[in-house]
């Protein structure tokens, strides 16, 4: 297959099949076509978002030892990393949530382990809520839920949530693929909006994988997708496989991004860096509280990022950060993606002439 003709395909928002996801994911990095490749990301990205990236934050809420075993998580009760329970006071969550809207945080994300306690989760994000500014936009990050606890993470005040259907689910984790699936279903039936991503990436996922993968995060037609790294927990299984580089990342999420449509304005990747911005990412996430690939109980004080360090990330790689609260988790996110992104489309073949 020629490589422009697929560019020029997935710029004239026509979708990419497997096969065509999968001749992308070969191309050699660092070769002619693999530029082509992340330049005609980073402009499918400009475009979708109307060239403004995002910043959103998270508060990581709880520590446990989390029977779910998920092999690249460092909450995992095998990794032997945390082996008490802690979790951040409710004054503390409020303080930490207005301090990112304050830095300008686009969207603030509250996460907890997959056994939590949902109705703990519910009043935190309650509280939260009251506490932001009624345009701030709050998502969740939790385990899966069925269609009613959709039901009530919208009534908590919750505009989306962030769930994936991770690389190696129901191998390198305790979780059924379906179930992953039946939650993306229970949030847009609830009428959240879903963010969801390629992620984890190893050096040991074929390209059968990151294809299959990739088709189903446009599938889920959320408010954006995008690709990350796996960071490797310290003497688990999955650390031998040693860390995927971003200059590999940064073709990965160019390509993820050209296989979906401009009705998915969100491109992200993690951790932030530049050269991912560079090739089509335009949303990164700042982080403070418990991180599942830190070993440190306090992630802002090793692998976690501020609002500014994203936010000069992005700017390093000629993104125009937004400023206010999310698009992507708007009306608007919503519209997109359940839009044929014809008028998106008219723009984008007018760039690719």
């Amino acid at each position: 297959m020629d490589i422009n003709d697929l560019i020029k395909k997935s710029m004239g928002d026509e979708d990419l099949n497997s096969e065509e996801i999968a001749e992308l994911f070969k191309v050699p990095l660092f070769s002619d076509e693999a530029a082509l490749i992340q330049v005609a990301s980073y402009r499918k990205s400009k475009i979708a978002s109307e060239n403004l990236a995002e910043v959103h934050a998270q508060i990581g809420l709880n520590i446990a030892p989390c029977p779910k075993n998920c092999l690249f998580c460092a909450f995992a009760a095998s990794s032997g990393v945390f082996k008490e329970k802690s979790e951040l006071p409710l004054s503390e969550v409020i303080e930490r949530a207005k301090g990112f809207e304050a830095d300008g945080a686009n969207a603030v994300f509250l996460m907890s382990t997959a056994d939590y306690p949902f109705t703990k989760f519910l009043e935190t994000g309650l509280e939260v809520r009251k506490a932001l500014r009624t345009e701030t936009k709050l998502v969740a990050n939790v385990g899966d839920f069925t269609l009613e606890e959709a039901k009530r993470i919208k009534a908590a005040g919750f505009c989306g949530v962030y769930h994936a259907l991770r690389l190696g689910e129901g191998r390198d984790s305790r979780l059924r693929p379906e179930k992953r699936l039946e939650t993306f279903s229970n949030a847009r039936e609830a009428g959240l909006l879903l963010g969801t991503c390629l992620e984890p990436v190893g050096n040991e996922h074929t390209i059968d994988e990151l294809v299959e993968k990739t088709i189903i995060t446009r599938e889920a037609r959320p408010v954006f997708s995008g690709a990350a790294r796996r960071i490797p927990i310290p003497n688990t299984k999955l650390s031998e496989y040693g860390l995927v580089s971003e200059a590999r990342m940064a073709h990965i999420l160019a390509v993820v991004r050209l296989a979906l449509g401009y009705n998915i304005p969100g491109n992200c990747t993690h951790e932030p860096n530049v050269i991912g911005a560079a090739a089509g990412a335009n949303l990164f996430w700042a982080e403070v509280g418990s991180n599942p690939r830190d070993t440190k109980k306090e992630t802002k004080e090793a692998r976690g990022m501020s609002v500014g360090d994203c936010r000069r990330l992005l700017e390093e790689a000629e993104w125009k950060v937004l400023s206010g609260p999310s698009v992507f988790y708007s009306e608007d996110g919503k519209k997109n993606a359940d839009s044929d992104s014809s008028v998106i489309c008219e723009s984008a073949l007018s760039h690719t002439q």
